[in-house]
């Protein structure tokens, strides 16, 4: 797999979804040790996703990490779900991730408040981690193509396209495509690029596409996963079905 970028990301390949988790896990645990030795406290941004179930669940695991000194933050939520919603997003890290511990700081993405409220909260302080997925069109978060590279907000309403919405329905959250809400707010990918490292998880056989356009593409917004090559600290975890021959 050749991989010509500015930043090229660090690829490490595993064998399965629960190899990966741990893996990502790991290097997460450590910038997270990192960061509350030499700062005081981490402030992390979250995906919410099956993809990285395997990861948050190894990351909570981890021993020797002061959770206490954790804030967590969440990439994007659907318009018009109740909060407590099961598809909602900040619903699924209280399930997969959150109430494991209780600890750190959660700060939910409302949509009802609109995305300035969120910009608000986020600040302008770089994150210390950033956990990330890539959808089957590529996206990250909720910024499909053709993506922003350079936009002003640090989070934005938008319409969601049709590749986002059926997988959504494809990983079993939603039953019909009409189930899944049409918009979203999400963190825009200059915001998600503020950031001291990223580590990206992504299994499965759906995202090898993605993958490798993320790795190979001319950087730009058709690609949005290509933003990645712009950070000089990205680490990419896959396994043996998402790695592009």
């Amino acid at each position: 797999m050749t991989v010509t970028a500015e930043h090229a990301p660090q690829v490490k390949v595993c064998q399965d979804r629960e190899d990966l988790g741990r893996a990502a896990a790991g290097l997460a645990a450590e910038v997270i040790r990192r960061a509350t030795a030499t700062g005081g406290r981490a402030r992390i941004m979250l995906a919410a996703a099956p993809s990285q179930t395997a990861t948050l669940t190894a990351l909570a695991a981890e021993p020797d990490l002061d959770w206490s000194k954790v804030e967590c933050f969440h990439m994007d939520e659907y318009v018009g779900l109740a909060p407590d919603a099961p598809q909602a997003f900040r619903s699924w890290l209280r399930r997969t991730f959150l109430d494991l511990v209780p600890q750190a700081t959660f700060h939910p993405l409302a949509p009802e408040d609109g995305p300035d409220a969120y910009a608000d909260l986020m600040g302008d302080e770089p994150f210390d981690l950033v956990l990330f997925g890539l959808g089957v069109n590529g996206h990250l978060a909720f910024n499909d193509p053709p993506a922003d590279f350079n936009d002003p907000q640090a989070a934005r309403l938008v319409a969601l396209d049709e590749t986002s919405r059926r997988q959504q329905v494809d990983e079993g959250n939603f039953p019909t495509l009409a189930d899944v809400p049409t918009h979203a707010v999400t963190v825009t990918i200059p915001r998600l690029l503020n950031a001291h490292a990223l580590i990206g998880s992504v299994p499965g056989s759906v995202k090898r596409q993605a993958v490798h356009d993320t790795l190979t593409q001319p950087i730009g917004p058709d690609h949005p996963g290509t933003a990645l090559r712009t950070h000089p600290d990205v680490q990419l975890f896959l396994d043996t079905d998402s790695t592009p021959e």
